[in-house]
């Protein structure tokens, strides 16, 4: 499945309570998404995120219902170190 990296600028900071996250992860379920991981900034008012979807509107379609900016999605693949060993 195709991997994309999400860019989320939030205006306050950002406080994720466990249910927020359950509930984020039930709607990323029901559009068909999966969240991977996430980094957070220093001043928790912005996230990258690795998801898993078919497509970029389904992780459109996740953060619209989540009430979550997607300010930009960027389809990704993986480059490591060790492949080049």
């Amino acid at each position: 499945m195709p991997r994309f990296i999400i860019e989320r600028n939030f205006a306050e900071k950002l406080e994720l309570t466990d249910e927020g996250a359950a509930s984020v992860i039930r709607i990323n379920d029901e559009e068909g998404v999966k969240w991977l991981f996430s980094f957070l900034s220093a001043d928790k008012r912005k996230t990258y995120c690795l998801y898993e979807a078919p497509n970029a509107e389904a992780i459109r379609a996740a953060a619209r219902r989540a009430n979550l900016p997607a300010d930009v999605i960027v389809e990704v693949s993986d480059l490591r170190p060790e492949m080049f060993a």
